[in-house]
């Protein structure tokens, strides 16, 4: 007979962990079924979680797994969700070559970042090419900044960056034309714009030393800013669940509920606005929706 949760948790991050740790609090029968690898697998440190600021990833989740520990009704198992079928009530999912049935499920899987087709890019993504300023700008800042925008609508964010160093400059890669009240804009701040086409970036001793293009000078800097493209792992992505425009997973609020019910998500995965203690707030806010519901319909 297939074993029965309250809750599958897809993900061990700092969402699926903070949920983990609400629902074994609310005494819930909960599986944390972590396969990883975690997206930020290639930081060396966490930052803007207070308590916790200048940790690496995988001491974060060693210390939120022993955590969990005295709540007994939370079972942890590395190994990867496969399938979710069902309805609400009757989830089965089946994980680790194992089939059990869950009330609910919470998906706090992340996204997959992908890797540009820039030579040298995907050896260092996470160690000085980066997403956030306020993860990493602290730790190289008042150096050179790079920021290569995906589209004109980002151009703003180099505005951003100044916050951490008056040296920005922004390389297009030759992806777009520069709109004329964006480029009045970095003009004023003082901030250039490199249009040629980018043939590589190059690093010395594991971090980015400058970029340099198809033809003529390399730019040196020591951080690179941009926002690849990410897709969902693939449980999530065979749900069909309702995306937003942005492509991440559409939610309630503050049920954080998908479009199919009793199928919730929290977490990278359901907003731009991506960070660890984000996520980990999302998780217990998820955590409590979903143990709220099924003490209502418990009665």
């Amino acid at each position: 007979m297939a074993k029965r949760y309250d809750v599958v948790i897809v993900g061990g991050g700092p969402g699926g962990l903070s949920a983990a740790c609400a629902l074994g609090r609310a005494r819930r029968k909960v599986l944390l079924a972590d396969a990883g690898p975690p997206r930020n697998a290639k930081a060396v440190e966490m930052h803007n979680f207070v308590t916790r600021d200048g940790i690496s990833p995988s001491e974060f989740r060693r210390i939120g797994r022993e955590q969990l520990v005295p709540y007994t009704t939370v079972e942890i198992r590395d190994v990867r969700v496969e399938e979710i079928t069902g309805e609400k009530d009757a989830f089965e999912v089946r994980v680790g070559g194992e089939r059990v049935r869950a009330r609910r499920i919470l998906l706090a899987t992340g996204m997959i970042d992908e890797m540009l087709p820039i030579e040298g890019f995907a050896e260092l993504w996470g160690s000085s090419i980066y997403q956030c300023p306020y993860c990493h700008g602290w730790e190289v800042r008042d150096r050179a900044f790079a920021f290569l925008p995906k589209a004109p609508a980002m151009l703003d964010f180099a505005l951003l960056l100044r916050n951490w160093t008056s040296d920005v400059v922004v390389v297009t890669n030759g992806a777009f034309a520069i709109p004329e009240d964006a480029a009045a804009r970095l003009a004023k701040a003082k901030i250039p714009v490199d249009e040629r086409p980018i043939a590589r970036v190059v690093g010395e001793g594991g971090h980015i030393a400058r970029i340099e293009f198809a033809s003529g000078d390399p730019v040196p800097c020591a951080a690179l800013f941009t926002h690849p493209p990410q897709r969902h792992v693939p449980v999530v992505a065979s749900l069909g669940l309702e995306l937003d425009p942005m492509g991440f997973v559409k939610v309630s609020e503050p049920q954080k509920e998908t479009s199919r019910p009793g199928i919730h998500a929290a977490g990278d995965l359901a907003t731009m606005m991506q960070g660890a203690l984000l996520a980990a707030a999302n998780g217990t806010i998820a955590a409590a929706m979903i143990n709220h519901e099924l003490s209502i319909n418990a009665h």
